[in-house]
């Protein structure tokens, strides 16, 4: 199932996630910088975050932080246990991403993708995202799609 996330529950295995999923394959940030971690649930609380969990109250599988602004919906990190790849989650996080923005009219969704990232470049362009810019000084590139 797929919920809202509760700050109180969720964010220790969100960060735990965030360090061991995503922080290993950015270039500029490192599971061990102290501030990054420090600041991660203030950026948890400034966006809206979804999580995958197999009841209301269990651990997260999986979760979606994104922010939507302007008629753009900027998706911020998508991460999956590993144990819980393949089931299709991330892809189930996007789609209700894309959900939750349309109903805020959004009509653009946006993210960024470290080059090391293979798989999340793959998945991304199967759900109809295209390189848009390079950005070689931070090893990543922003993908577009869009929402109409």
């Amino acid at each position: 199932m797929i919920r809202p996330r509760r700050a109180r529950t969720d964010d220790t295995e969100i960060i735990r996630l965030i360090k061991s999923e995503l922080m290993p394959l950015s270039f500029s940030t490192s599971p061990r910088d102290a501030q990054t971690i420090r600041e991660l649930p203030i950026r948890l609380r400034s966006g809206t975050t979804f999580v995958v969990s197999r009841t209301k109250t269990s651990t997260p599988l999986g979760f979606v932080h994104l922010y939507t602004q302007g008629g753009t919906l900027l998706y911020d990190m998508l991460a999956v246990h590993p144990q819980h790849r393949g089931k299709k989650l991330g892809t189930k996080l996007m789609a209700y991403g894309e959900a939750y923005a349309r109903k805020q009219e959004c009509t653009t969704a946006r993210l960024f993708v470290d080059y090391s990232n293979n798989d999340a470049q793959r998945l991304y362009t199967r759900l109809g995202f295209r390189a848009n810019r390079d950005f070689p000084e931070l090893r990543c590139f922003e993908m577009v799609k869009s929402l109409t």
